[in-house]
């Protein structure tokens, strides 16, 4: 058994990922920003150093901490940019301090958007950065990456132990709508309601169902390793208006409030991650195709939504 922070352990991601580890017999802690009557859950906003400090008061003799608390999101980080530079940067800044300080081993989250874009038919492989010149067009991005050079810097300078997971596209019961959630939540939810709905058509994702991720993300601690990176996706490519059309199918919703527009400010055309070092040294395995995981997506949103 072992003794495991997950900052941002209420969260879409963070949440399921807490039960994971307890499942597994671990005594897991949360931080959040908000008071919560879970006796393992402490507040503390990691951007400011005081309460990080006052953190591992509480939670002491950590053995490994999860890094996800950041503020996610392409839009999110444009328009509240001031938010997005002071949790992502200064707070992960604030958890490598403790981290040289206490000697835990992190687990960071890090993102596929800090690949920017790529020329067609260069592969998203871990090592790319030291083969090409990575191009951000986002807040969200830049900072993700800057964060994986604080972290090689403490590796490098310090000593500190960190594995850093590079996370795409997942979905899947569990993530609360709002406009700036990610692509399968915003479809799903404004299908449900007939909300008018922007599709940026020649853009393509790799999908991945919240269960599968969380399963390879939570069994990374007993995979550790100091100093790697790895791609945590899926494997169906697809488009966003092939995504669009499974979602009205499964909805049996008319596409009429849906406009399709060719260009989508500061994003990415296409992002299909190499997997094969998480497949190989990780266990990973996204099995769930989107024609298992969007129903059982919709359907839990349709209770939340509809239901509730």
């Amino acid at each position: 058994m072992s003794k495991i922070l997950v900052t941002g352990g209420t969260g879409t991601l963070g949440a399921p990922l807490v039960s994971f580890l307890k499942n597994q017999g671990n005594e897991v802690f949360t931080c959040n920003p908000f008071h919560m009557s879970d006796k393992n859950h402490i507040r503390c906003d990691i951007s400011e150093f005081r309460e990080t400090e006052k953190l591992f008061d509480h939670v002491d003799n950590v053995d490994f901490v999860y890094h996800l608390a950041a503020e996610f999101g392409r839009n999110n980080g444009e328009d509240y940019y001031e938010q997005l530079w002071k949790t992502n940067v200064i707070g992960t800044k604030n958890m490598i301090r403790m981290q040289e300080r206490l000697k835990f081993k992190m687990i960071f989250s890090s993102s596929s958007e800090i690949y920017g874009e790529l020329p067609d038919g260069v592969p998203y492989v871990e090592e790319i950065s030291k083969t090409h010149p990575l191009h951000h067009y986002n807040d969200y991005a830049m900072s993700k990456w800057v964060n994986e050079q604080q972290i090689k810097n403490s590796i490098e300078q310090n000593g500190t132990e960190t594995m850093i997971l590079r996370f795409f596209n997942a979905y899947g019961p569990g993530e609360y709508y709002h406009s700036y959630r990610s692509v399968v939540c915003l479809f799903i939810y404004r299908a449900l309601f007939d909300l008018p709905m922007t599709v940026y058509q020649g853009y393509h994702r790799v999908f991945q169902y919240v269960d599968d991720m969380i399963n390879t993300v939570g069994n990374s601690y007993n995979h550790f390793k100091t100093n790697e990176v790895y791609n945590v996706g899926g494997k169906e490519y697809t488009s966003t208006e092939e995504l669009t059309d499974k979602i009205f199918a499964l909805l049996d919703k008319s596409k009429d409030n849906v406009e399709y527009i060719s260009k989508e400010k500061a994003n990415v055309t296409n992002k299909k991650p190499d997997i094969t070092k998480a497949v190989n040294e990780l266990g990973h395995n996204p099995s769930t195709m989107l024609d298992e995981g969007l129903p059982k997506t919709i359907d839990w949103m349709k209770k939340i939504y509809l239901e509730g």
